[in-house]
């Protein structure tokens, strides 16, 4: 019965949080579990550094947060909804996963569900982290316990895809538990709920999710550089495009974060296993990952067109992967500053929402508080914060050497028919 299951969210992070949050606003006991003691601390004091939960909304009642594995014994359904990177070599790296597999498994009892959410490749859940539920708790799946999969698809920073509005995938290892898996997220979701037929099934549409829209964002990146070349505006070509009634809708950018630029090499990963060597999906992921680059030689050719090429200094507007958002998880803003600095540039970074220590640890680079920036050769706006989207040409030129210089416009919202003289715009 339903109203019998306590539910355990393993990993209470963009993903995690939410969900531990709406299943217990919805009536359900749920125990939010992380390693991290520091992160219970901040939810249980009503803070979350994500802010993709609002505060007063942090410890409704049912609600238990710690970072003590042996209370995830008090529950039946357990979430698992830990981070699955890439390594240094772009290979899945499934540390965090196998990990919360284990301490899963150690509170793991006969009649118990586990739900995997953390997006991974066809085939991970039964082959990789079933194994380990087995190994930790003496358990065989089918006779004791039963496992499913679910994908996540919380959009950070979104106020109008909430995890409670969004149509949600369920897979499970058989019948029954499907549908019990069904009626538990089913309590939290508006939204329909579609039953997979396999739990691979399940995580092949998560993974090629975010494999489609890299494409078509390596598409639109590759245009760019063509239409950069041919001296045409990449954004008026995409408008006068988008009359068309079935023209999707994508735009050039940096694309980083935790999802997009990195899922699509666990189903490249899986398909090399299998023998086979994906064309279109790595040759996307090039285009995508080389963009960084492609802004700094871009910057760089021309501050040496305008006699600024000796010793420049650019400032760089906004490090998060997306705007509004305080995440900085591969972020590619990154990249292009190491880009800059490489050649021999002063970069100076500026963002309002990202932690400026966390994001030291993470990148070795300081944030700058806007106030402190020097006047600069060059202004890059790479992410639409609000914040700079209700600056004026009068707060760009400000930033700049005596009001003129290079702005590059990575998000394509400065008004081009406002420019003051002086100023070189280049909007990818």
């Amino acid at each position: 019965m339903i109203s019998d299951r306590r539910v355990s969210v393993i990993g209470l992070g963009y993903v995690g949080l939410p969900v531990a949050v709406a299943m217990a606003r919805n009536g359900l006991p749920v125990v939010g579990f992380d390693i991290d003691a520091g992160r219970i601390g901040e939810l249980v004091s009503g803070r979350d550094r994500t802010n993709e939960v609002p505060e007063g909304e942090l410890n409704p009642p049912g609600l238990t947060y710690t970072s003590d594995p042996a209370a995830l014994v008090q529950a039946d359904f357990h979430i698992v909804t830990v981070p699955t990177p890439i390594d240094g070599a772009r290979r899945p790296d499934l540390r965090a996963l196998l990990g919360a597999s284990r301490t899963v498994g150690q509170a793991l009892k006969p009649g118990d569900i586990v739900v995997y959410e953390s997006t991974v490749y066809p085939g991970a859940t039964e082959e990789d982290c079933v194994p380990v539920l087995e190994a930790e708790s003496g358990l065989k799946l089918g006779r004791d316990f039963a496992v499913g999969y679910s994908p996540e698809r919380i959009n950070p920073g979104d106020r109008e895809h909430r995890f409670e509005t969004l149509a949600k995938i369920v897979s499970a290892s058989d019948p029954e538990a499907l549908e019990v898996i069904h009626e538990v997220y089913g309590r939290a979701i508006s939204a329909p709920l579609h039953r997979a037929s396999s739990i691979r099934v399940a995580e092949a549409a998560k993974v090629i999710e975010n494999t489609q829209r890299d494409l078509n964002i390596a598409l639109v990146n590759e245009l760019s550089m063509i239409f950069d070349r041919l001296g045409i505006d990449t954004r008026d070509v995409l408008a006068a495009a988008g009359t068309k009634w079935n023209f999707l809708p994508f735009h050039p950018g940096l694309v980083g974060g935790h999802c997009i630029g990195v899922d699509p090499f666990y189903l490249t990963h899986k398909a090399e296993q299998a023998g086979y060597h994906p064309q279109v999906i790595l040759a996307g992921r090039r285009v995508n990952d080389g963009m960084s680059s492609h802004v700094a030689k871009r910057v760089l050719r021309d501050l040496v067109r305008l006699g600024r090429g000796a010793r420049p200094r650019v400032t760089v507007l906004g490090v998060t992967f997306k705007a509004n958002v305080p995440d900085t998880r591969n972020t590619k803003v990154a990249d292009l500053a190491r880009e800059l600095r490489d050649a021999g540039v002063t970069v100076q970074l500026h963002d309002p929402h990202a932690d400026a220590e966390e994001f030291a640890r993470a990148y070795g680079m300081e944030l700058t508080e806007a106030a402190a920036l020097a006047p600069a050769d060059a202004v890059i706006l790479a992410t639409g914060h609000r914040l700079y989207l209700g600056w004026g040409w009068g707060d760009i030129a400000a930033l700049l050497r005596d009001g003129a210089g290079v702005v590059a416009d990575l998000t394509g919202t400065l008004d081009r028919a406002a420019k003051p003289e002086g100023i070189e715009l280049w909007r990818m």
